[in-house]
């Protein structure tokens, strides 16, 4: 029997707010039971076992991060979304390090989960959108997202590891990256000859 006031939304939130803080790879379900002040068994009526919750996490940072995003580009165009969006991106990142990792790592998903889940498929709505704004189409649209989530995700990740030890400020080189990425996607090349989507 499930234990009273415990659901499969406060599991989830209790294991991400943990990712944030151990990392999502460190994430058992014994610490997620501790946080919540149950045995690990009263968990499993709620979420199937440790793969279940992090799809869950996964799941429920899509929404998040999907929700910042549209708050954040909500009324603009051009270069003003594609900064909004990256800047929304990359606080969610900073904010959310355990979640926004499960939204970047192959992680097995409930199907009937996935079916009612909005924010993946917003996220795809919002980003194709935005880039439709620089006047691209297939197969050049999808392209440009695999070349912007390339280059958020990687920066972030660089980030987040320490990987920036030069004296210019990350911060510096992120504004530069977006300048950079705005002349690319208003000049984005010609489709070679049989390309196709």
């Amino acid at each position: 029997m499930a234990r009273a006031g415990l659901t499969p939304q406060r599991v989830t939130i209790a294991g991400a707010e943990l990712a944030d803080e151990v990392g999502l790879d460190k994430v058992t379900m014994s610490q997620v039971a501790q946080r919540l002040g149950v045995k690990d068994a009263s968990l499993y009526a709620h979420v199937r076992n440790l793969e279940d919750l992090r799809g869950r996490i996964a799941l429920l940072a899509a929404d998040e991060k999907t929700i910042r995003i549209a708050e954040a580009t909500s009324g603009r165009a051009g270069k003003d979304a594609l900064v909004a969006f990256a800047d929304a991106w990359r606080e969610y990142a900073h904010e959310h390090p355990g979640r926004y990792t499960a939204t970047q790592t192959r992680i097995r998903i409930d199907p009937g989960l996935a079916a009612t889940a909005a924010g993946p498929r917003r996220a795809v709505e919002l980003t194709y959108g935005m880039l439709r704004g620089y006047g691209l189409a297939e197969p050049d649209l999808t392209d440009a997202v695999r070349l912007l989530r390339s280059t958020f995700h990687g920066f972030v990740a660089l980030e987040a590891s320490g990987g920036f030890a030069h004296e210019r400020s990350p911060q510096q080189s992120w504004v530069r990256t977006l300048d950079a990425l705005h002349t690319l996607l208003q000049h984005w090349p010609p489709s070679r000859e049989g390309d196709s989507a």
